[in-house]
């Protein structure tokens, strides 16, 4: 695990985030909108995350109160992070914002173990089921 800062950039590079080390671990799950947008998430305080850039927001519109704001960029659409509602703060505090990894080099990611969690079967309580058995990322 690396401890150095890590630069990410969406394709068009108007967008870039700086996380303070290497993820634990990563998340690839199979829910809809994670799927859709592409992403391999990595989650990090807060305080962790600089986001350089103009990104639109979107919340989900199938979900009556949904947790997290996803950010993509407005130029070339690559999806960057999210940060948690206000509704989700509330509940739980504003404890993470969720780096999409997908944008980072792979050289940035060597050794990291990629989970693939089942947001398809989740039923929104308890913790998550796995649809795929973890991967550990090989070197570049």
């Amino acid at each position: 695990m690396t401890n150095s800062p890590i630069a990410l950039s969406c394709l068009c590079g108007n967008v870039g985030l700086t996380v303070s080390s290497q993820p634990n671990f990563l998340h690839q799950c199979n829910c809809t909108l994670c799927t859709k947008t592409g992403a391999q998430w990595a989650y990090f305080p807060p305080e962790s995350v600089s986001c350089e850039g103009n990104t639109q927001p979107f919340c989900r519109a199938d979900k009556d109160d949904p947790g997290a704001e996803i950010h993509f960029c407005g130029k070339c659409g690559c999806t960057t992070h999210f940060v948690l509602t206000k509704s989700a703060i509330a509940q739980h505090g504003n404890t993470m914002i969720g780096v999409n990894f997908a944008l980072a080099d792979p050289a940035d990611v060597e050794g990291v173990e990629l989970r693939f969690p089942d947001g398809r079967g989740w039923s929104g309580e308890g913790a998550f089921g796995y649809y795929q058995q973890a991967i550990t990322l090989p070197p570049v």
